[in-house]
């Protein structure tokens, strides 16, 4: 194939916040598909917290990027050439080969995408991985029970927006969401199934919990850590159950930032605080694609999207994530030939 395809790169390591200079933007010719392999011309890429992790030359739970390599993260596209007889001309698929507008991809690594139940996209939001996510840690990690109040940080992003949902599900009686700003806070009592809202930036986080949750709080979703995470363990009732999801706000710190110091209060609560990775319970997928399916028909399940369109803005959107800019999950949207 003569075409070229852009992709990102990582040109340097971030030390704290990620600024542009951190990538590079690359042209390079788009090859052919090898024996058990297929191109995709990518129309949708993820951008998601955990990748800044990847960022940093640390073992973790996935490699770090390669300086000088193309990033990678959640695709969906269409195969355009194909030299694997599982794979048809024309399937719209969902890879890991992300941050480039054209992908060579194994077979193997490949999910032939059904785009009768709902757009492609979705597969990204919420019938993807951050919606597993969401299911998961309300289901395994942090079992919500009949009647349960549960509180969840980031709830404006795209793992919080389903997590209302999943709660109510299994019979929460009142969910307590965390987001950024008066407009984000309204929105997920009106749109997003939430029955009361803090607005974290407007302060006295302690405060506003304890208004919305008098008689305390039974399961928290943490996707933000630092002072949400204190604020919970403050506010859990005994048997509170903690999903450890996420602490995008520390993510950028470049010193190793100090534990909540109300620790010690899960001793005497019996609380169970228990972090976990989506990956390791891909069990649960095809239950979770079940029930969004349904969700999904009946109009049940409010999920967002924030779209940029260009690969060229996918840092732009990146960086933007990081910092609260998007509601629901942010999505980069490339142009289809």
């Amino acid at each position: 194939m003569s075409e070229t395809s852009r992709e990102i790169r990582l040109a340097s390591r971030p030390v704290g916040e990620p600024t542009s200079e951190n990538f590079s933007v690359a042209d390079v010719p788009v090859g052919e598909p090898g024996s058990g392999q297929v191109l995709v011309r990518n129309t949708w890429l993820s951008v998601d917290p955990y990748m800044r992790g990847r960022m940093n030359d640390a073992k973790s739970y996935v490699p770090p990027f390669q300086i000088g390599e193309p990033l990678q993260g959640a695709a969906v596209g269409e195969v355009v050439a194909s030299n694997a007889d599982q794979i048809p001309l024309g399937a719209t698929v969902l890879h890991f080969l992300g941050w480039r507008e054209y992908a060579i991809v194994d077979a193997a690594a490949v999910q032939v995408l059904d785009t009768t139940i709902a757009p492609a996209q979705a597969y990204l939001g919420a019938l993807g991985m951050v919606a597993l996510t969401a299911y998961a840690g309300l289901k395994r990690i942090a079992p919500v029970k009949e009647g349960d109040v549960v509180f969840v940080s980031g709830a404006a992003g795209a793992v919080g927006i389903i997590a209302a949902r999943v709660a109510k599900h299994f019979g929460a009686a009142k969910v307590i969401g965390s987001a950024g700003g008066p407009v984000k806070a309204k929105r997920l009592v009106e749109d997003f199934g939430y029955d009361a809202a803090i607005d974290y930036k407007a302060g006295d986080l302690d405060g506003q919990l304890a208004l919305a949750a008098p008689d305390g709080i039974d399961v928290y979703f943490d996707n933000v850590g630092g002072d949400h995470l204190r604020a919970a363990i403050n506010a859990m009732n005994r048997d509170g159950r903690i999903a450890l999801c996420g602490a995008i706000s520390v993510y950028n710190a470049t010193t190793p930032p100090p534990g909540p110091d109300n620790l010690y209060q899960a001793i005497g609560k019996r609380l169970a605080l228990r972090g976990f990775i989506v990956g390791d319970h891909q069990d649960l997928a095809a239950e979770y694609a079940q029930l969004a399916a349904a969700w999904l028909k009946d109009g049940s399940l409010q999920y967002e999207e924030t779209i940029v369109d260009g690969i060229d803005n996918t840092v732009e959107a990146f960086l933007g994530m990081l910092k609260g800019t998007n509601t629901g999950k942010m999505l980069i949207r490339l142009k289809s030939a």
